[in-house]
């Protein structure tokens, strides 16, 4: 009976990917919905794309384990930079009239600024896809009783199919529907572990001190380790081409800046759902923490001890929160692709054309996303990874190109080299304190000292 709702969902998902695909005209409609979304669509949108496999599959283990220390990178840090963004970033690259950040590059600096930052942005995404699909391979598991590669092929099969036909119409009509569902999901195995485990009172009782703090010990490497952890989303997801892809959606640019606000809000508050049914899940059952670094603890749980209606409505949820992370993180790459590393170099090339072409980068993202996720099956570990090329290479530039008028082309490319490279060595070389720190410390002072030795020789006016 639940694979039976399982495949249901996942009819009327498809369904209205079909549905929003009579919506689809120009490659504009694709990619950005036509530019018409409101600050509702907007923040749930974001909300759903970053409420992904890791919240649910990931974080919760390791907040058992690791206390308040074990969400600073999740729980916090998405929702500092959201907020960063919508205060600062939001509203002037919205008023730049663009459609990914690589075309930000290209008018900011110059096209072979906009070449490199293309690719690095589509190699980020590739982790974060992966992560998807690897989640949705231990769902299919649990459920289905398939192994972890047809459970990989499958889940990125469905999510082609809507995500191609229908772009972000499909997601955002999808998101919505999933949003729902995540929460009413949610809120119903919440209330289930609660009345199983007599309220809320016990999943803290007993705890250690150590399980509260919210600051680190003292110590330069304890400090250090935990700004990193900030830093890994907080600022490494600055530049995701997935936020501003909502924002460049929305009918204004209120609405964009808006909509990002509600989003942090969303984030905030329902991620906090599934921490206290991991907390409940491990209190009911600690055998579970045992297997897969608690990455299955929640699933898991829920297959073996829970109610039919309850694992519908628990594992409903869990499909909507990775497909439309998975469907939301496939559109920002292949919309690059088609934008910034297919249309420059396409002399004449038609819209109905490079639609195509956009549609077809869909399929062959996820072909590279598939063969990752076979050979990396830690799915916190790929959302990491996802952000750190982002935060070491193109947070700088981004910024300063924003906010500095004398930052220059050539400033930028040694902020993007310098970053790498120092994270790389220091990655390489298992440095102390955390290669992050380093890599982005050393792109900030490449774009200034780079931007002072040689400026551009033509003035280059600051984005308002």
């Amino acid at each position: 009976m639940l694979a039976v709702f399982i495949f249901i969902y996942i009819g009327i998902t498809l369904a209205i990917g079909f549905w929003a695909s009579k919506r689809i005209k120009t490659t504009k409609d694709f990619t950005l919905a036509g530019k018409s979304l409101p600050s509702a669509l907007v923040g749930v949108t974001i909300f759903a794309t970053w409420f992904g496999a890791e919240i649910i599959m990931g974080v919760p283990g390791r907040f058992v384990e690791d206390g308040m220390m074990g969400i600073i990178t999740d729980q916090f840090g998405n929702v500092l930079c959201l907020c960063l963004v919508a205060f600062f970033y939001a509203r002037r690259l919205y008023q730049m009239n663009i459609i990914t950040l690589g075309d930000f590059f290209k008018i900011r600096y110059h096209a072979s600024l906009e070449l490199a930052t293309s690719i690095i942005i589509v190699i980020t995404y590739f982790f974060w896809i992966a992560a998807q699909f690897v989640a949705l391979a231990y769902l299919f598991q649990s459920v289905l009783g398939t192994s972890i590669a047809t459970g990989i092929i499958l889940g990125a099969t469905i999510v082609v199919i809507y995500t191609y036909i229908g772009g972000m119409w499909a997601v955002t009509l999808t998101d919505l529907m999933q949003s729902i569902f995540i929460v009413i999901g949610l809120v119903v195995v919440l209330a289930t572990i609660l009345d199983k485990t007599g309220g809320i009172a016990p999943l803290f009782a007993n705890k250690p001190k150590t399980f509260y703090n919210f600051l680190p010990k003292s110590g330069l490497y304890n400090w250090t380790d935990y700004i990193a952890m900030w830093m890994v989303f907080g600022i490494g997801a600055i530049p995701a081409q997935e936020i501003y892809q909502r924002v460049f959606s929305a009918k204004s640019a209120k609405a964009g800046v808006q909509g990002v606000f509600l989003s942090a809000l969303l984030l905030f508050t329902i991620t906090a759902i599934p921490l206290i049914i991991g907390l409940g899940a491990a209190y009911l059952h600690p055998e579970l923490m045992g297997s897969d670094s608690g990455q299955n603890l929640i699933p898991s749980m829920i297959s073996k001890y829970a109610s039919l209606p309850v694992q519908m409505l628990f594992f409903g949820a869990l499909i909507s929160a990775i497909l439309s992370t998975s469907s939301g993180a496939m559109l920002s790459p292949a919309t690059i692709i088609g934008e910034n590393l297919l249309k420059p170099y396409i002399p004449n090339i038609t819209d109905k054309r490079l639609l195509l072409y956009t549609r077809i980068s869909v399929i062959v993202v996820a072909f590279i996303c598939c063969f990752l996720a076979f050979n990396n099956t830690n799915i916190h570990g790929l959302v990491v990874a996802s952000s750190v090329l982002l935060m070491v290479c193109l947070f700088a530039p981004l910024t300063f190109g924003l906010f500095w008028k004398k930052a220059s082309i050539f400033g930028a490319w040694i902020s993007i080299f310098a970053g790498g490279l120092v994270w790389f060595f220091c990655n390489y070389f298992q440095t102390r304190i955390d290669p992050t720190i380093y890599g982005t410390l050393s792109s900030c002072l490449g774009m200034v000292i780079g931007s002072i030795l040689r400026p551009d020789r033509i003035k280059i006016e600051r984005v308002s």
